[in-house]
Order: structure tokens, then C-alpha cells, then sequence
């Protein structure tokens, strides 16, 4: 399998923070043109059968896949898994333990807009949750633009969500240790999700490639949705200076609010190994 192959390694249904079910992703997927995927939801792993089935009936082949929230330098960072076993009891209660913490975190969002005077957050937050244990902003960011506070999303975030604004809150996530280990034990690999979404000076990035690195971490997604081009190529050399492989995902969540769709991002720079080759014996036909 070549670096020009279509394969989108990263996006959401309703298991986590999507607005599609696994089987419509599979067949927005197919019908893109994507030849290779993964449904990689937050912190959970309880879509992957009907994914890998929907991407079957859809001839599509499929590499199971998960985002697992880890703090780092106080900071939060993705890891997306790929081709493990969905099954793994190791990796199952320590997703379940992760996504622990999300209801508490959830009430007290809606605490902090209560008190500037957006009631009802945390029940109107719920409408929009296929998954209770998986409660997150963008349920938040979603009830808040349905009721006419916000225009869309993205506004809600840099008005309410965002660390000082009012619905903030910060939560505590598995180890980068962990959260590799999860993986790897799995028989699976660890991808560090849009590497350049976070806000890291460079030494931190160095730091965290390096510790994934000692981890187990084998690859970085290099084409993502949230990369400009110039990080393409910036990410794309980072790969190479690490001996990383190289990933590509839309990291899609819906249609009305991703600017990019599943399928349709550039493929990956020629120079780079992608991770799907070093993943071929776990891709499911």
C-alpha cells in the first residue's frame, strides 16, 4: 500500500462526540472515496464491532481505532490507537476509568454558566449525548447554540469553554505512559493526534515526542484537518527527524461542523512511511 492511499484514521460517531453512528460514517466514507479507516472516538472503543462491519458491508477495509485523552506538561494531548484488539480487558477499564471523570467535570461546567447566566447547561448538554459517560464540550458547545447563545461551536468555545471563560474546566486524564502501553499491549500502535493543535513551546514538543517515544509510540499524524499545508511539511519533517511513522485523518465529527470531510485531505508527503504499512497484518478486509 503506497502514501497516496485514502485512508482516514481519525473521526467520531455517537459513541463519542460525532453526530453520525458508525454506520453512516462508513458509508460517507465509502461514498468520499476512502479506501482505509478507522472510527477512532474519545476514550472508547464500544463502536468499533459495528464500525468494522458497516466498513465491510461498505467494501472498505478497516483498522480499529480509539483517541485516548492523556495530560502532558499540563496540557491536554490525543493519543489515537490503530489497529488493536477491541476486546482488550486492560485497555477497556482503563478507557472506562478515563472517561470517569467526565460527569463531575460536565456538572461543574454547568455550574460555572449558570453563574453567568446560562441555566440548564448540563441537561441540555445531555440532548445531544449518544453516550452519557462521554459527556464533553462540544455537547455543551452544541446546546449552547441551539438555544441562540452562539452562532456556531467554534464561537462557544472561544467565548465559554476556553481555560478563564466561564464553563471551563480542566480535567485530569490517563499518563502518556498509560495511555501508550494501553495501546501497544493491544498489539496495536500509538499516533500523537494533530500534533500542531497544541499550544507547546518548542523544547515541550521535544519532550513529549521523546517520552512517547520511550513509551512505545511508533508514528505522529502528519495530515490531519486542523494542519495548515505549512504544518504538513513541518510535521512531515518532525516525522522524519524522529523516525516516526506517518499518519492522515479528517478527525471528523459531523457534517454541519467539520471544514473537513472524511476522505478529502491531501495525501501524505512521499518521503514518509505510512503507518497503515507497518499496520497491514491488522487491517481488517
Amino acid at each position: 500500500m503506497s502514501s497516496i492511499l485514502n485512508a482516514d484514521l481519525h473521526c467520531h460517531s455517537v459513541v463519542s462526540d460525532g453526530t453520525l453512528t458508525p454506520e453512516e460514517l462508513a458509508a460517507r466514507a465509502a461514498a468520499n472515496g476512502v479506501e482505509l479507516w478507522a472510527l477512532t472516538d474519545h476514550d472508547e472503543v464500544g463502536g468499533q464491532h459495528r464500525a468494522a462491519a458497516a466498513a465491510r458491508a461498505n467494501g472498505i477495509r478497516y483498522l480499529t481505532g480509539t483517541e485516548i485523552s492523556v495530560t502532558f506538561a499540563n496540557e491536554t494531548v490525543h493519543i489515537v490507537g490503530l489497529g488493536f484488539d477491541p476486546d482488550d480487558a486492560a485497555m477497556t477499564q482503563g478507557l472506562y476509568d478515563t472517561r470517569g471523570g467526565r460527569g463531575k467535570r460536565a456538572q461543574e461546567m454547568s455550574e460555572g454558566l449558570a453563574k453567568v447566566g446560562i441555566h440548564g447547561a448540563y441537561e441540555g448538554a445531555l440532548k445531544f449525548v449518544g453516550n452519557p459517560e462521554l459527556i464533553s464540550r462540544t455537547h455543551f458547545a452544541r446546546f449552547l447554540v441551539e438555544q441562540g447563545h452562539c452562532r456556531d461551536t467554534p464561537e462557544v468555545f472561544r467565548k465559554y469553554l476556553t481555560e478563564g471563560k466561564p464553563g471551563y474546566v480542566p480535567h485530569r486524564w490517563a499518563s502518556l505512559k498509560d495511555a501508550v502501553h494501553w495501546i501497544t499491549a493491544a498489539k496495536g500502535m500509538a499516533v500523537i493526534a494533530h500534533p500542531g493543535r497544541y499550544k507547546f513551546t518548542a523544547n515541550e514538543e521535544y519532550a513529549l515526542f521523546l517520552e512517547f517515544k520511550a513509551h512505545g509510540g511508533r508514528a505522529i499524524e502528519v495530515v490531519t484537518g486542523s494542519h495548515t499545508t505549512a504544518e504538513y511539511v513541518e510535521y512531515a519533517d518532525k516525522a522524519l527527524e524522529f523516525d516516526f511513522a506517518a499518519s492522515r485523518g479528517s478527525d471528523f465529527h459531523s457534517p454541519d461542523e467539520s471544514h473537513c470531510d472524511l476522505g478529502k485531505l491531501p495525501p501524505l508527503p512521499g518521503a514518509l512511511t505510512p503507518v497503515w504499512e507497518l499496520l497491514s497484518h491488522r487491517i481488517q478486509q
